[in-house]
């Protein structure tokens, strides 16, 4: 086996993951160790001034920090640090880049939005293996992006990465609270728009199944199956009515916060943007059966995204 330790920092939240990789007879299995989420926020305005804020910064090298601790103590040999969506935009990158390599010994790889799609497809493949014939669209609902790929039991066909993550279109858009039709016919438009680019280079409508996978769709998805607390174990995999997921996403849309704050399941971090993350996810759904006919009629929710699929590309 080897010891491995992937961090995924994204727009709204920074995340490890400590396993071990085991090959053998063809096959790749990952034994986790630690998983670990901080909401660090690290895209707090990077839509509006184009550079990483220094309040930002510094709550990722907090969390930084203690996950070099995590890592040495639990003697990960090989260690890969992936930072997206508000990274790539961001002028002052190079900052962020220097306080990484610092805190880590490791250089941070900022990747590009295609890079991001096909890792989050090996994560999210890699827990939900793909039958032979089908042709399953991963999708990857970030904070400042979200990646559309589909792919077969053979790997990757066709993946983009659009601006459409939920702190983007909240800064953007979704102001008031609640948020207003207006508000939410804008975010929408932004979608839509996104999703005429997407399918510029990804044939959407060949989809035989729709995979969801990071916290705003694990979250909607919790709130769809009522839970008592947040649970991976319930959450992963479950396969839900195309119009349950949608009434699930338009409920968190259209809730205060001051009643998203109550909910059971609800990250304290997810509070402000799981709004716009609904309103994402329900526009998706509502264009995939509208592409396919009516023969999508169910989303699945995965626990396993980018960050096992950046472990996997270590080992």
């Amino acid at each position: 086996m080897t010891r491995v330790a992937a961090i995924d920092c994204g727009t709204n939240s920074i995340r490890l993951l400590i396993a071990d990789i085991e090959r053998g007879n063809g096959t790749t299995a990952l034994h986790d160790l630690v998983r670990e989420m901080r909401v660090v926020r690290l895209g707090q305005g990077v839509d509006a001034t184009g550079e990483l804020a220094p309040e930002a910064l510094e709550r990722t090298f907090a969390a930084t920090a203690d996950y070099a601790r995590l890592i040495r103590d639990h003697g990960a040999t090989k260690v890969r640090f992936v930072a997206t969506s508000a990274s790539r935009d961001a002028r002052n990158r190079h900052v962020f880049v220097d306080g990484i390599r610092n805190l880590l010994g490791v250089e941070p790889e900022v990747i590009s939005g295609d890079e991001e799609a096909a890792l989050s497809f090996a994560g999210a493949s890699s827990v939900l293996p793909i039958l032979d014939g089908q042709e399953v669209l991963v999708v990857d609902l970030g904070g400042g992006s979200t990646e559309f790929v589909l792919g077969t039991a053979s790997g990757v066909t066709a993946g983009k990465s659009v601006n459409i993550g939920c702190v983007r279109l909240t800064e953007r858009h979704l102001r008031d609270d609640p948020p207003t039709a207006q508000q939410i016919a804008a975010g929408e438009a932004d979608v839509d728009a996104a999703i005429t680019r997407v399918r510029q280079d990804v044939p959407l409508e060949r989809a035989t199944a729709v995979v969801g996978v990071a916290g705003s769709i694990t979250t909607i998805t919790a709130h769809a199956l009522g839970l008592a607390e947040y649970s991976p174990d319930a959450i992963h995999g479950a396969e839900l009515p195309l119009d349950t997921v949608r009434a699930a996403s338009t409920g968190l849309l259209e809730m205060p916060r001051s009643r998203r704050a109550a909910l059971p399941y609800m990250h304290p971090g997810r509070v402000d943007v799981i709004g716009a993350g609904g309103l994402v996810w329900r526009r998706i759904l509502e264009h995939m059966g509208e592409l396919t006919g009516g023969r999508i009629t169910t989303a699945t929710a995965s626990e396993h995204d980018i960050l096992d699929g950046i472990a996997l590309s270590i080992g």
